[in-house]
């Protein structure tokens, strides 16, 4: 770190803040980062449970192929540390398991023999989906759900699209702006999404899809943390900002001077950080909606387990016949460092936009989770051990014109303020790292302009 060359403040030390943090420090740069709670890592959890050392409480895995968290893990020193699933063959649940169909891009179909062949959609789904190439173009008003029923029609909407994409982003795809899946607003711009969607399976590249360190996800935030600090960072925890104003050419935080803020906490908390000073601002970022998630991780007696489900990472359930559960990994077939051929794991998520759990005592979701998830597989659960992981307004929703309400952000942000995290422009972690990066890049950008 040089001496006197700038200073920059990190509010949220989730992995965009780290991220953040991490790149200012690398640049040279002071940089402290305080975030409200006990820990670093954000939505990133990884404990103990059912003998084995590290377990996901949230996201299990990060996708390989973008390459902003790869590089990351890389240079915090995980590199070695990182592997692949050992299944990726998923189900959907509609009154029974079936095969997720092959060649799929988040669930727009691109294969012709397995649209036929698969028993998820009713020989009236299929029919209808096949005229996909002969409808005409129109103007979905941002709404992805919107889009595909007048592409494909109803099923492929429901068993497929919003299955898999409304798992992916705890959301509605009804009242999802399709510019915030780019994958399909590529696919939307073509003149038949089907045919786009078999040149973009055909074009997949070789390799894992995913990757998450052997100790979990929260290992890649406490490595990044630990860089950062050994760069020169200082990380506080349990220190819950309250305001962040202007002070000529650069900002204060809570009172403290600094040359450059990175607000990498979500929106709604940072808006009442903001709105005395810069009240537009303020404003704007408390109107985005976000939605509740619980995963309610059991492990469960391995000689139980169905053999027609081993080698199989889990299943998604569509809305129209969800109850709580909405999608249930199992863990231990999908990650081959988890099973110790003594229990099953089993990851159990509820909760979607629309459907708040605060109001649900631990044991009522265990019910739920537990009662349906025996029906869904047709086999009674006892579970040996269970965990309940709530994860609050966790999950941002991007309503159509999402990409107008960012422009709004950006007209309102006054200079030498960054903002990063999920809120913004993709909840993945490898969009959340991007975020933080460019947060850092530009929080440098200013001090480096405005230095004597």
């Amino acid at each position: 770190m040089t001496a006197g060359a700038g200073h920059v403040t990190v509010v949220g030390a989730g992995i965009s803040g780290l991220a953040a943090a991490h790149a200012v420090a690398r640049a040279g740069l002071a940089v402290t980062v305080h975030e409200a709670s006990g820990r670093v890592g954000g939505h990133l959890c990884t404990t103990p449970f059912a003998g084995r050392r590290a377990v996901d409480e949230s996201a299990d895995a990060f996708l390989a192929r973008v390459p902003d968290a790869t590089a990351l893990a890389r240079a915090v020193g995980l590199g070695d540390a990182l592997v692949a699933p050992s299944s990726s063959s998923a189900f959907v649940w509609v009154d029974e398991l079936h095969d997720l169909p092959r060649g799929t891009v988040l669930g727009i179909p691109g294969d012709l023999r397995s649209l036929l062949r698969t028993p998820l959609l009713t020989p009236r789904g299929k029919a209808r989906a096949l005229t996909e190439p002969l409808r005409r173009r129109h103007d979905p008003h941002d709404s992805l759900g919107r889009l595909v029923r007048h592409r494909f029609g109803f099923e492929v909407h429901d068993r497929l699209v919003d299955a898999l994409v409304g798992s992916i982003y705890a959301t509605d795809t009804n009242r999802l702006s399709l510019a915030m899946v780019p994958q399909l607003a590529a696919l939307s711009r073509s003149r038949s999404m089907f045919s786009a969607a078999h040149r973009a399976a055909g074009a997949a590249t070789t390799g894992p899809v995913f990757f998450s360190p052997v100790d979990g996800m929260g290992a890649l935030a406490d490595a990044t943390a630990a860089n950062a600090t050994a760069l020169g960072a200082r990380i506080t925890t349990g220190h819950a900002v309250s305001e962040v104003a202007p002070d000529g050419t650069g900002w204060r935080v809570d009172g403290e001077r600094t040359d450059a803020v990175v607000l990498a906490c979500p929106a709604r908390a940072a808006a009442p950080m903001l709105h005395p000073a810069v009240p537009e601002l303020g404003r704007e970022l408390g109107q985005i909606d976000s939605a509740d998630v619980v995963i309610v991780t059991v492990a469960v007696d391995a000689a139980t387990w169905p053999s027609r489900l081993r080698g199989r990472s889990g299943y998604l359930v569509p809305k129209s016949v969800q109850d709580g559960v909405t999608a249930v990994s199992f863990a231990t077939q999908k990650w081959e460092h988890l099973a110790d051929g003594e229990t099953e794991l089993l990851r159990i998520s509820l909760g979607r936009d629309g459907v708040p759990l605060t109001r649900f005592t631990d044991d009522e979701l265990v019910s739920t989770a537990v009662t349906e998830v025996s029906r869904h597989l047709g086999a009674d659960l006892a579970p040996r051990e269970v965990r309940i992981s709530r994860w609050p307004a966790s999950f941002p929703q991007y309503r159509p014109g999402h990409e107008h309400w960012l422009s709004r952000i950006e007209r309102a942000r006054p200079r030498g303020l960054t903002l990063a995290g999920a809120s913004y422009r993709g909840i993945g972690v490898p969009a959340c790292i991007a975020s933080g990066e460019r947060a850092a890049a530009a929080a440098l950008a200013h001090v480096r302009g405005s230095a004597p």
